[in-house]
C-alpha cells in the first residue's frame, strides 16, 4: 500500500479506502463500484475544467472528443500500468485463476475507484491535483486536431493510403454478464500479417482499443 501511495502522490487519511478501491466485485459485495462511479464522474469534471482551461479556442465538440479520448478505458488502463496497479489489486479466486490483474479494464475500473477514494479521503482541490499530476504527459501531448477521428477511422484512412485490405473485426468471447459484461474482440491485418486482441465493456471500445494498438504498430 505505502508504494501504490508513493506512486499517486497521496497518502491517505483512512487506508481502509484505498483497500476498498482495490477490491474487484469478484471478492465479495463490498467492493470498489461505488467508489468507481464516483471517480468517473470527478475525473471527467476534472480533465473538462483542465481542457477548457488550456484549449480556449476549440468548440465543444472538439473539447468533448479529447476528454473522452482521455477519459476511456484504455488511457485509464496505461496510467494504470505506470504505477504498477495490477500489484495491488485484490481479486476473487476466479479473477486469480484467469488472469484478472492483467485485464485492462479491471485496471482501468480500478484507478477510477482510486480517484473516487481520494475525493472521499480529501477534497476537490487535493484530488485535482493528484488527477493533473497523474495526466500532465498526457495532457502536455493532447491535440485537439487528433480527436476529430477516432482509431477505427484513422486506421482505415492509414491502409487506404497504402492501398491494403481494410482490417477484419471479430467478437471472440463475452464474459460477465448485463452491466458487468467483458467483450473480446481481435482485429486482424491480413496482408500486413498482423493481429491484435482487446476487450473492453462494449464492442466499439474493444475495436477502438485494437485499431489503437495496430495503429501504433504500424506507424513505429
Amino acid at each position: 500500500m505505502d508504494k501504490l501511495q508513493k506512486s499517486i502522490d497521496y497518502k491517505f487519511n483512512d487506508v481502509a479506502l484505498l483497500k476498498l478501491a482495490l477490491t474487484h466485485r469478484s471478492v465479495s459485495n463490498n467492493n470498489n463500484e461505488r467508489l468507481e462511479f464516483l471517480g468517473d464522474s470527478v475525473l471527467g469534471a476534472i480533465i473538462s475544467r483542465e481542457l477548457f482551461q488550456r484549449f480556449p479556442k476549440i468548440d465543444e465538440g472538439q473539447l468533448s472528443r479529447l476528454r473522452s479520448h482521455l477519459v476511456r478505458g484504455q488511457t485509464l488502463a496505461k496510467l494504470a500500468k505506470t504505477i504498477d496497479l495490477s500489484d495491488f489489486l485484490i481479486l476473487g479466486q476466479g479473477e486469480l485463476k484467469s488472469g484478472g490483474f492483467r485485464r485492462e479494464s479491471i485496471q482501468a475500473d480500478t484507478l477510477e475507484a482510486i480517484i473516487g477514494a481520494i475525493f472521499i479521503d480529501s477534497d476537490y482541490a487535493t484530488t485535482n491535483q493528484v488527477v493533473l499530476s497523474l495526466y500532465i504527459d498526457l495532457l502536455d501531448e493532447a491535440n485537439p486536431e487528433d480527436s476529430l477521428k477516432d482509431f477505427k477511422t484513422q486506421l482505415q484512412e492509414f491502409l487506404q493510403k497504402k492501398g491494403s485490405i481494410l482490417p477484419s473485426y471479430e467478437l471472440l468471447k463475452t464474459t460477465g454478464q448485463d452491466h458487468n459484461a467483458v467483450f473480446y474482440v481481435s482485429c486482424t491485418l491480413g496482408e500486413e500479417g498482423l493481429s491484435v486482441e482487446k476487450n473492453a465493456k462494449n464492442i466499439k471500445r474493444a475495436e477502438q482499443a485494437c485499431a489503437e494498438s495496430l495503429l501504433e504498430r504500424l506507424k513505429q
